[in-house]
This record gives C-alpha cells, structure tokens and sequence, in this order.
C-alpha cells in the first residue's frame, strides 16, 4: 500500500521541521515545496533567490503535478508533500490530487507575522495563505468524505509525540519513532532556497520548545495578522485535539 501525503502549511511555520520529522521515517520520501519555482514564474515575485529557484526546478504546474502523482521516489510506501497553498495561482489545485491524504498544518498569524519581520521581508494577507488553506479545507472533506486533518504548530511543539501520533492515525500510517528526532544539517531534498530560510531548522535535531510569549508587531504589521485572524480561528475550530 502507497500513501501519498499532501501537507498544506502557510510559511514561517514549522512545516520544515515537519519535513524533517517525515524525513526520519524509514517508509518515506519528502519533496520540499514542488510548486514553488512555478509560483514565481507565473507571479514574477521578486522573493528571496526567486532567479535561482527558478533555474533550480521543474517550473511547469501540469508537469510538477503529474510527477507529484507519479512514482514514489527510491521505493518507499510513503511520500510526504510540503505545500504551501498561497503557492497555487494557477489552474492546477487540491482537486487535482484526490489520491494524496490531504492535512493542514497551521500556526497563529501572530507569530507568523513577528516571523516575517525578525527576516525583514515585507508581506500581505495573501502572502500567508490563510484565506486559501480554509478553502482547500473545504475541498478536502468533499473530496475524502471525512473530516479534515488540521493540526496547530503550537500543539505539536507543546506534546510532538502525542499530535504526530495522532497525525499518523488520522493519515492511516503507522507510528515510526524516528519521527521525532534527526540529524543536524542540510538535506539533498531541501530546496536551494534553504540557505536562505532554513537557518534554524539547519541546526536542530528535534522539534524544539513550546512558543514563548506572543511577540508585539509594529502597527501596519498587526494590520496584516487582524487581517487573518478569522480565516486562522474557523482552521483552529477545526483543528484536532488531543
């Protein structure tokens, strides 16, 4: 049996530590944000790296979406897809991925925004994907028939081991103890834009503390949270708790 996992996450959350959670399990693969050289092809963005991204991978949305439904890479039962749903802008979307286990991966706008400014990079509400992920939600109940798999990083950083348990019964795959602890250091299926963004994750070798106490952000910066706070509380309604 194969099990294709569809993580949709928005940035600056602990989806890479996530990927390096799956990362440690014998039975998996992980592709690290296929449709990202694609977004900034078509949006022409002018992101970090955006001109070596875009010259590191496959920038073609119907070609990433066959190969994400295609062959699991080296053999493995599980494959492990780090998305991002701010990412797809063009005619390809959750809907065409009724195969994947789709889950959902989210984190206060609060702290996701105080993120962005330690990095000094400027964003939107659009930027965070919240209003997308909520509608991708939608979808993927219509297309399962369940509820969805929402966990909140928060959660996940307070108890790992008892949320990526249930994270794994939801996705009906078994519990692997590697899942919680890894090796230092860059991976071969990091995006070339780790360098950039993955500073602290580089140097971890395990989910780290809970959050520590909400930071302030600068007026226009808490503009963009207010902005995406309803979208985040209906997602953390949802989300599963433990």
């Amino acid at each position: 049996m194969t099990t294709r996992i569809a993580m949709w996450s928005g940035p600056r959350n602990i989806s890479t530590a996530m990927m390096r959670s799956f990362g440690g399990r014998s039975d998996c693969a992980v592709s690290d944000e296929p449709f990202y050289g694609a977004f900034l092809k078509t949006t022409g963005q002018r992101q970090p790296m955006a001109d070596e991204v875009i010259a590191s991978m496959d920038c073609e949305w119907q070609s990433v979406a066959d190969t994400m439904r295609g062959p699991i890479p080296d053999g493995k039962s599980v494959w492990y897809q780090k998305h991002m749903p701010h990412h797809m802008v063009a005619d390809v979307s959750i809907a065409d991925f009724p195969d994947h286990r789709h889950a959902f991966l989210i984190r206060d706008p609060q702290r996701v925004v105080a993120s962005y400014a330690v990095k000094r990079v400027e964003v939107t509400a659009d930027d965070l994907g919240y209003a997308r992920q909520l509608e991708y939600v939608d979808r993927a109940a219509q297309l399962s028939g369940q509820p969805p798999i929402i966990f909140d990083s928060a959660d996940i950083l307070r108890e790992p081991e008892a949320h990526l348990r249930a994270l794994c019964t939801a996705l009906d795959i078994p519990w692997d103890q590697g899942m919680l602890t890894w090796d230092a250091g860059p991976r071969q299926s990091d995006g070339i834009w780790a360098s950039h963004w993955y500073g602290r994750v580089l140097q971890t070798t395990g989910f780290g503390q809970a959050e520590s106490a909400m930071s302030k952000l600068e007026k226009n910066e808490q503009a963009i949270a207010d902005q995406c706070r309803d979208a985040y509380a209906q997602l953390s309604e949802m989300r599963i708790r433990l």
